[in-house]
This record gives C-alpha cells, structure tokens and sequence, in this order.
C-alpha cells in the first residue's frame, strides 16, 4: 500500500540520519570497550524502531480486517442517510418546528455558492481535487510524528474525505490506542468513499453533514440561522464567516465571539486569495467589512412548542407501525420526514400574541393585589413548593440535610429567570426567593378549532415554553360553569322548554348533606327562564335544571360531547365541580357550534418521507349526533345572549366584536380557575387562566372571574381575526349560526328574568284595568287600537318603532298569563330537592 511505502521511506530517511549521527560520534580507534557499548545502544535503538514499524503494520492490518470494529463497505457508503432533521409544516405550508438530534437539512451541491465550495478546500484541504482521500505527504507525518512521536502538536492532516469519514461514522474509545485506531479507520473510510462518490458528491455529503455551533448540522441550516437566506445567496465574506467556523465552532461563533469570528474570517479570505479564488484587492476591501447577521435563534424561531411537543407521542407511535424498505422503522429525529399539520399559522401567531399581550397585564394587576402578601398564604404551602423544587431534590439526593439545604436556599445567587418584559433576566436572588418567585406567577393555556372537521387551528399551552414546559390545554383543572351548558342542553334534549321559569332561591339538599348552592352575587328572589338563568349563570337555577333531567343523563351527555376525564356523581357537577381540560371543553363546545354532531378534534395531516412518499394521512372520521339540530340551535341561541347580555358582554363593548358569537364564562371556587369558551360556526377557540397552585389566586370575584382572567385572550385573539384581510379570516368572522324557525323562536322568546312582584295578582288586575302603557300614550285608546289610521304626523319610522313596540307588549302580556296559569299550577321549578356535593362554582 502507497502509505505503508511512504512511511518505509520516512523510517529510512530517520535511519539515514540516525546513521550519520553515529559516525560522528564513532570514536577513531582503540576504545573497543566504549564501541561495544555503542554499538550495544545501536542495536537497541533500531530495534526498537524495527518493533515500532511492525507494530504500526500490524496495527494498521488489525484496524483493516476490522478487528477494532467492521469499516462500512463500500455498498453501505452508497446508502449514507445523514440525520437529518424532521419538519413540521402549517395547514399554510409555513415552517413551523423541527425535530432533530442535529438540527440538519440537506442541501444539494448545486444549491450551495461557489464561494463556500473555494472556502471550504483553501482552507481544509487545498490539495482536495488531487489526491484520492489520504493526503499521503500529511498521513506519513502524522502516522510518524503524531502515531509514533506522541507528538499530538503535529496532528491534522486530515482530507476532507477524512473529517466527512469522522462526521458519518463518529470515534470511539480504545483506550491508550484511541487516536491512531480512529485516524487509520478514517483513512480507509476515506478511501472507499473517493471510490463511490465524485468530489461534487464529497463536497456534497460533508457540507451537509458538518457541525456548526449551537447543535446546527450543515450549511442549509447555518446559513438560515446566521444570515437568513439561503446557501446559493451567500457572499464571499458570509460564505468565509460559517468555513471558518470550522476550526472552533465555539470559538469563532459570529454571535458569542464577533471579534474573532471576524478575525478568522480574513484569515479564510486570505486562503482563498493564496490559492487563487480570490483577487488580493477583493479581499484586502472585503476585510475591513463589519460582519453583518440576521440571526434567527432556533429556539424563539420555532412556533407553537407546546403544539410541537405534544404530537411527538403520536408521531412516534404512527412510525412505529411505519417499516422503511429494510425493515427499519422511521425515525422522527433523524430521517428528514415532512408533518403536515392542520394548525394555521396566522391563528397560531394571533393565539400567542393574545396569551403574552392579556397576561403580561393581568400578571401586574396580580402583582398590585397581593402587594407585601404572600398569595400562598400558608407557610407549609411554600415548603411543599421548595422541595419540589430541583435545587432541593438534586441538593437531597447528594446527601445534605434538611439544615444545610435550608441555608442555602437563604443564601442569594445570580440566576436567569422569567421576565415578561425581556423573556429572561439575570438576577441575583435566593433560591427561596425564586420559589415564591413562580409560584406566584400566573399561567394559560388556549386552544382552538374548526368544529365542522375537527381541525385544530392554534394551541398554546403556557405563557413560555422555555421555561414553562407543562401544558395547560391538557391539563386537568375544576371547569366552572363552562360544563353548564351541558346541563341545559340535556334539559332541552328532555323537552324542558328555554322559557320554562325557575324560582332563584337558597335552597338546601338534605339527601347530598344539606348541600346549599349559592349564587355568586348572593342575590336571590325572583325567576329566571332557563335561558336566563344560563346567560347570567345563576346556580341555583344550573342546579334546579339538573335535578329535573337527572344527574346521569347529564354525565352521560357530556361524555358524548368529548370529556373523557372522570365526571363525579353529584350535582355540584352542574357548577363544574369537575376536573377537565381545556382539550376537552373545545370538544363539548365544538359539538353546539357544528349543530349538535360530534367532530373527534386531530391535527395532523399526512407525513412524508424525505422523498415525497406518503407514510400517513389523516382519515376522517364521520361525525356523530348527538343532539337534534333544532336542540342545538337553540343552545346556540342561549350561548349567544351570554355576549349580548350576560357574562360575556364585554366582547362587545370592550373588544367591539359583532356578528354571531356564543360562549360562556367560568371562575371555579375562590377564584382559582378562571374560562372562557367562545364559537361562532366556523371556529371554536377558549382559555384558561390560573396559578400552578389553586390555592394562588385573586381574592375579589371582579378580579378573578373568568370574564377578567380568560375572556380578554380570546377577546385580543378575535379583534386580530376582525382586523386581518386574509379571506380564510373573514370566511370565520362573517359566519351566522342557522336561524331559528318559527316554532323554534316562539320557545325562546321570553323574559330573562321576572321579578317576585309579578305574584302579586291583585297588582296584575289593577295594571289590567288601568290598561297598558299604550293606552296612556295615546290618550287612553284601547290597547288594540288600529297603527295604520295614526299616521298624522307620524314618520314611516316612527310608526315602525311603535308597531314593534305594541308586539313587545302584547308578548309579553302572554308571558304573564302563561306565567300565573304555571304558577297556579305549581309548575316552577318543578325538580326534586335532593342530592349534594362538595363544591361550587362562582358563576360566571
């Protein structure tokens, strides 16, 4: 073999030398004694060296026949997949994310500027084009001077080839033998891939496969996140910045280490004027150029990384069951696949503004509440918190006791932290102080979806997932009196009519412990129509509800609507004392917004492989009903005097959003959770706000209910949608719910609310004699009295406004003959007063 040959010839050329010396040293003559001792020194040395020759020939044959590990034949080098990184794609077609263990993409040759390629082999390996993998005047030093010296400052003289051999088959340990077993392997590697690929292809594969800093593999990506742009844009200087990387991808970072990445840099230019690709003038204007980034931080660069995070499970278990031709299953880190996602990116980005914008505001507002108090309240809560904390478990786990861990959560260190102004900030503090730190922080999670397919369109699962990875819209969390409308939807479902009114009293259940559901406001007296008593979500009236259609047809119904998570067999059900998640809520309410049939929510499309095969797409499961649309339709239309009258009024005057929109609020016990789930037909998008601790919360309802807490994300995530001109914008907000037919209408049109004194009969008759306030508008005619023959002086508008009005009157003299034939029957209400629960909901 050619290096065996030239290492023969550097060992003679070392003898030679070695001879010479002894001749000079060689005393003349008659010292016979003092010769055989040299001549004894002589043998010993050139055996020594004979030895070393022949263990540099064994050592390179044991590392050929692959005693040290087999060498990829030949065949296999054909196949190389680098890892590349997955990709995750919008309904859009934007990049969203990637999953990778080297964040790598790879580029094609063609795709790369010449200028990388000149770059690349002034600088690495200038004899590149010539030689066939193994520099030999480069092996034979480093074989003598780095293999048989030691001499590690004489190392290097990799090709190309070699490094690219290093990059795709990483070294291995082999104790004292480490560095020559790997550098002889990578040279023999080297050799068989000059065989199999062209030097375009060489350059090809190590241009993709080489590491730059900050976990980037290959120049597609480099050049993406140092200067946004593509590798086929890039200019000399830019191409000189990421080549000279090489050499220190940490040391010459442009970001961590401008100076002297700017420094490296000219040095790469000057090795690219010494072998002729660039003119000296060129690099002597070009060197005193700034360098100028457009960086892109993989991490903030990323978009939904709670959405991300989340579909990895799925995507594993689809792989999985996924086999490629050898058998192998996909990976989702390493073989370039493309996940079509349903997610929209402009929603995505209108979710994540709407979370930061509401709760850095709300976070302050906190803040200011519990000013000089400890909104934890108990000292045992924090102690809990502290030893849940990683300080503590790493600091127990290391043996230290309970005093010395208590020091030094006193003593103050630098630390980052969050900070909503800068996203982080350095900060010396205690890690006690920490701990109160963030658990006084409040969290959100926001999810949203298009109900008639069942695609998911935004997800955010907290305020900031670097430093907040749990996942509130999968979190389970008490759901308030967002489960309500599962309760009045039974009841239509049961044939209870909107306007069937319940009396608002404080009632005890004997039989559920003498259970007394209270009303937010603590007002009481009156009736509330069913549609009333879910617009302004009065629990008394939730509660009177459900024991007329029973608690387990209630669970049953929600169960349909999508909660998977255990639903308790009490009626404080009715107030949302239940765990649930935000994921499941969007399913219930999904479920109104596509008339009563229940879509299964997904979001992922179809993946492929890195060449365009389809390895999944998303079959579409056939909706299901559960409620007749005409039950539906009505929900809808009770959810909708929520926004226009009740808890969630607020969109309208504060947020100025028009149109259909339905929805209902939710603040569970003191305030601990606050909701809000909004939908108009075409999508369906809600919130949850809260401490990570239920016990962290606001102390006022006004301040903690979730018209304050959760309604506002969805109030700023919709003025963005009215605000877009993008046509799949408008298509959501210019959508109408189906409208009401006739029969319909006439079971919802009624009072809200009528007071105690509508019992007071005699009241009733005397109003009945005194006659309407019609008769005394126009000068004591009778009620009936003929609009079109008043037409003096009257305006065609004027007299439709009075027309309505007449109407409006006559219903609602019909409502209160209806209502005192029900009363004298003792139909209100009408549910029996048993069964009780622990737990409460605040209302709206």
């Amino acid at each position: 073999m050619r290096l065996l040959e030239l290492l023969g010839k550097e060992v003679r050329h070392h003898s030679i030398n070695f001879i010479e010396w002894w001749k000079r040293v060689l005393p003349s003559g008659k010292t016979t004694e003092k010769w055989a001792t040299k001549k004894w020194i002589i043998i010993s040395v050139l055996g020594v060296m004979t030895l070393g020759v022949l263990s540099v020939v064994g050592l390179i044959g044991l590392t050929y026949f692959g005693a040290f590990g087999s060498l990829p034949s030949q065949e296999e080098l054909l196949r190389i997949d680098n890892h590349n990184a997955s990709e995750v794609y919008s309904a859009d077609g934007q990049l969203i994310g990637r999953y990778f263990i080297e964040n790598r993409t790879d580029a094609l040759i063609e795709e790369v500027s010449p200028y990388v390629q000149y770059a690349l082999i002034a600088t690495e390996d200038a004899r590149f084009m010539e030689h066939e993998g193994v520099d030999m005047r480069a092996a034979a030093r480093v074989v003598w001077k780095s293999i048989l010296l030691g001499q590690e400052e004489y190392g290097g003289g990799s090709t190309l080839s070699q490094q690219l051999a290093k990059n795709l088959y990483p070294r291995e340990r082999y104790r004292f033998f480490s560095m020559p077993i790997n550098k002889l392997r990578e040279m023999f590697i080297a050799r068989r891939l000059e065989k199999v690929y062209s030097k375009e292809g060489l350059l090809n594969l190590y241009l993709n496969t080489v590491p730059f800093s900050r976990n980037i593999y290959g120049i597609k990506v480099a050049t993406d996140q140092f200067f946004s742009t593509t590798p086929d844009e890039l200019k000399v200087e830019e191409a000189a910045v990421l080549i000279g990387m090489l050499k220190g991808t940490t040391s010459y970072d442009p970001v961590a280490h401008p100076e002297r990445s700017q420094a490296r840099r000219n040095v790469v230019m000057q090795q690219m004027q010494r072998y002729g690709y660039l003119e000296q003038a060129a690099v002597d204007s070009l060197s005193e150029l700034p360098i100028e980034l457009k960086f892109n931080k993989q991490q903030k660069q990323s978009k939904a990384p709670y959405f991300q995070e989340h579909i990895k499970s799925t995507l594993n278990d689809i792989l999985a069951n996924t086999k490629k031709r050898n058998g192998d299953a996909y990976s989702l880190f390493t073989d370039g696949l493309k996940i079509y996602t349903t997610v929209d990116a402009d929603l995505q980005q209108y979710a994540e503004a709407a979370v930061s914008k509401h709760m850095k505001k709300l976070q302050t507002t906190f803040d200011k509440h519990w000013k000089n108090k400890q909104p934890w309240k108990s000292d045992k809560v924090l102690e809990r918190a502290v030893q849940q904390s990683a300080r503590y478990k790493a600091w127990s786990v290391a043996g230290y006791s309970e005093e010395v861990i208590d020091s030094l959560f006193q003593q103050p260190v630098n630390m980052i932290i969050f900070d909503w102004e800068k996203g982080q900030m350095e900060q010396e503090m205690s890690p006690l102080d920490s701990v109160k730190f963030y658990i006084s922080l409040l969290h959100a999670g926001f999810l949203a979806a298009e109900p008639q397919s069942g695609q998911i369109k935004a997800w955010v699962g907290g305020i900031d997932y670097a430093y907040f990875q749990y996942d509130h819209v999968k979190s389970r969390r008490q759901v308030g009196s967002t489960f309500k409308p599962i309760v009045y939807a039974q009841a239509i479902r049961q044939g209870i009519a909107p306007c069937n009114y319940f009396q608002n009293t404080l009632v005890s259940y004997p039989k559920w412990d003498d259970w007394q559901p209270r009303n937010s406001d603590g007002q009481y007296g009156g009736f509330y129509s069913m549609s009333g008593g879910l617009s302004k979500s009065i629990n008394t009236i939730t509660v009177e509800v459900l024991f007329q259609t029973g608690i387990d047809p209630v669970r049953k119904l929600a169960t349909e609507m999508g909660i998977n998570s255990d639903i308790p067999e009490g009626p404080a059900i009715a107030l949302g004392a239940m765990e649930g998640s935000l994921y499941e809520m969007i399913q219930v309410y999904s479920t109104f917004a596509n008339r009563g049939k229940h879509q299964p929510l997904y979001y992922i499309e179809k993946i492929e492989d890195a060449n365009g095969n389809i390895l999944y797409e998303h079959e579409k499961e056939e909706a299901k009903s559960i409620l007749e649309e005409s039950d539906a339709d009505l929900m809808n239309e009770m959810l909708q005097m929520v926004v226009d009258s009740g808890t969630a009024r607020r969109l309208q005057y504060h947020y100025g959003l028009r149109g259909d929109i339905a929805g209902k609020t939710g603040t569970t016990q003191n305030q601990s959770d606050g909701w809000f789930i909004g939908y108009n037909p075409n999508l369906v998008a809600g919130a949850w706000v809260g401490a990570d601790l239920p016990i962290v919360r606001f102390r006022s309802l006004s301040l903690g209910q979730g018209a304050s807490t959760a309604l506002p994300i969805w109030g700023e995530f919709m003025r963005k949608i009215y605000k877009s001109k993008a046509p799949s914008d408008k298509t959501i907000r210019t959508a109408k719910f189906a409208s009401l037919s006739a029969i319909e209408q006439e079971r919802i049109n009624c009072d809200p609310f009528l007071s105690d004194d509508i019992l007071d009969f005699d009241l009733l008759e005397e109003e009945a004699e005194r006659g309407s306030w019609l008769r005394d508008l126009f000068g004591g005619q009778d009620q009936a009295f003929d609009i079109e023959n008043y037409e003096d002086g009257v305006s065609p508008e004027e007299l439709q406004e009075l027309e309505q009005q007449m109407d409006k009157a006559r219903r609602k003299q019909d409502r209160k003959d209806k209502l005192k034939n029900l009363w004298s029957k003792k139909l209100f209400g009408g549910g029996k007063k048993e069964e009780s629960a622990k737990g409460e909901d605040d209302g709206g």
